[in-house]
């Protein structure tokens, strides 16, 4: 395994600090994935994208990496969605289940090593309910239980929130039955036309900020990740009541690292998402756009700074994706061209300031700086026929490639490919221009110039 020193800003302590991982091969991440209920927008990818970044560069540092992200799939949302289209919660929350999947294939986002619906712990999350009414830390009030937030000491620490100034009528749902405005829902009772679950204390369906707490816990068999993350919005109330019930309940801190990934916004400042209705749905998009267009647009902003999508950044990330890809291109054709059983050697004089770039908090900018020295350099390399050159640069541009999973599709180069090449070539010696232009115009429909 490479050693490298990781440093990341973890949220909870307001600052960079190295990265010690719980066990030393091994990473285990998680990161709150979607309610299943629309079809989601682009902002909805960013954490996404730059998580699968993350997964990415701990593989190639040698890591055993355990990725996982969760569904909720149950939610008065998807209720409300199925009443009004007349089908079944299951059938509305697989049907964008099964569209999520095919946007992160398309965005080309690693498999993950578990995801896990609420639908499929409610056993362990009825379990968990009750271990918090047994430890005195959750109370009943009327068919509700709720979660006494006094339980936790540092209750805030995470978000950094201000509870003596929060408006308990603005960000916080006040009720006469709650013994503090900051307490929040573990159990709801239920009479709507909604899935319910029997449990020992009411019919009813559980609490948002319960679910993810619970899916750690069964998927790594204990309640402590390396690393908690989601978007900049999550860190209150979600992230610190998952946080609050961990202390309580099992005197775990749920994570040794927080992370927080900021907003897509649409201009300077607005946020995108439904409920302004200023959302670019990601099927859309990729109906007019190379994948590789977005993740690059998201790799390119530093992931805890809001990053503005913009026609402009979008143009800007098609030249540079195209840049890459003819790069690509061109260096296939010509290593396939001077045929060779050697390997190409990693160069670290790209690839460690790449690594180091990373490793400092994942300064993408920053290492996009040395990809980019890279690509000028291969594309010397080809200019002036220096193939031992060229072969070592390819093999470094692919593997920092890897970590940065832009797809950069391009055609293999086979026998075909390169007799019609050399007749190209022929034709173009020859002087014999109108053949040479007939087979160049082959060559570009086949994507090989």
């Amino acid at each position: 395994m490479n050693k490298v020193n990781i440093k990341l800003y973890d949220t909870k302590s307001g600052k960079k600090i190295d990265f010690v991982p719980l066990n030393e091969n091994e990473v285990t991440i998680y990161y709150c994935g979607p309610t299943v209920y629309d079809y989601p927008h682009i902002g909805n990818f960013r954490p996404p994208v730059f998580f699968d970044l993350v997964h990415r560069f701990f593989l190639a540092l040698g890591y055993n990496v355990k990725m996982v992200s969760n569904y909720t799939d149950i939610d008065d949302k998807i209720i409300n969605k199925a009443i009004k289209e007349n089908k079944t919660e299951k059938e509305i929350s697989s049907f964008y289940i099964k569209n999520n999947e095919e946007m992160l294939e398309k965005l080309n986002v690693l498999p993950l090593y578990n995801r896990p619906k609420v639908s499929e712990t409610m056993d362990e999350i009825i379990s968990f309910v009750q271990l918090a009414l047994d430890k005195g830390v959750a109370y009943k009030a009327k068919d509700d239980i709720y979660f006494s937030t006094s339980s936790v000491k540092d209750y805030g620490s995470l978000s950094k929130m201000n509870l003596e100034e929060l408006n308990a009528g603005s960000r916080i749902e006040v009720t006469d039955l709650k013994h503090s405005p900051f307490d929040f829902a573990l159990w709801k009772k239920t009479n709507d036309e909604g899935i319910k679950f029997d449990a020992p204390f009411g019919v009813g369906r559980p609490g948002w900020h319960t679910e993810c707490l619970v899916m750690i816990n069964k998927v790594f068999n204990k309640p402590l990740v390396d690393i908690h993350g989601g978007g900049f919005d999550l860190k209150f109330p979600h992230h610190e009541n998952e946080r609050a019930q961990s202390m309580a309940i099992y005197s775990s801190p749920l994570a040794n690292y927080w992370m927080h990934v900021g907003f897509l916004t649409m201009g300077e400042s607005e946020k995108m998402s439904k409920s302004l209705g200023n959302v670019i749905y990601m099927k859309d998009f990729l109906n007019n756009n190379d994948p590789d267009i977005f993740r690059l647009l998201i790799l390119k902003g530093y992931y805890r700074s809001p990053l503005v999508y913009s026609e402009e950044a979008i143009e800007t990330c098609k030249r540079e994706v195209e840049k890459y890809r003819n790069i690509k291109k061109t260096s296939n054709l010509f290593l396939a061209l001077n045929k060779s059983d050697k390997q190409g050697q990693l160069l670290k004089e790209y690839y460690e300031p790449f690594i180091n770039s990373l490793a400092d908090d994942f300064n993408v900018p920053n290492a996009l700086l040395h990809f980019d020295l890279l690509v000028k350099n291969l594309n010397q390399a080809i200019r002036s026929k220096n193939y031992e050159s060229a072969l070592n640069l390819k093999f470094t541009f692919d593997k920092i490639n890897d970590i940065l999973g832009l797809k950069l599709a391009t055609v293999d180069i086979d026998d075909e490919i390169l007799n019609l090449y050399h007749q190209y070539e022929k034709a173009r010696l020859d002087k014999n221009y109108a053949l040479s232009d007939e087979l160049r115009s082959e060559l570009v429909k086949k994507g090989v110039m």
